[in-house]
């Protein structure tokens, strides 16, 4: 191991290492896309998975059933948009509404 790590080190650098990297645009990218992109609609959604939750659980549901998570409270909950992962985030009450807090993105 301690020989192949030697020998990445003593590597000289090939061709494609040797091509000088062009410049970060100095233009706002992400303003770019929020004003060509800005008006699609996406799915936002919270993944909150369920502490042994099983099909049978699911058909004796009710209204005003609770349903163990496997969350702590302060636990980072998966935040999707379409689909995809975009951040993390912890749930929070503010007045009477529940929200979320972004702790990181993805």
């Amino acid at each position: 191991m301690n020989a192949a790590v030697q020998l990445a080190e003593t590597k000289e650098p090939g061709p494609a290492e040797l091509i000088p990297t062009e410049p970060k645009p100095t233009v706002d990218t992400n303003k770019a896309v929020v004003e060509d992109f800005g008006w699609l609609p996406c799915n936002l959604s919270f993944e909150i998975s369920a502490a042994n939750f099983t099909v049978g659980d699911l058909l004796r549901l009710e209204k005003g059933s609770i349903i163990e998570t496997h969350f702590a409270e302060t636990c980072e909950i998966p935040l999707r948009a379409n689909g995809l992962l975009i951040a993390m985030g912890e749930f929070e009450v503010i007045e009477n509404r529940l929200a979320i807090r972004i702790t990181a993105f993805a």
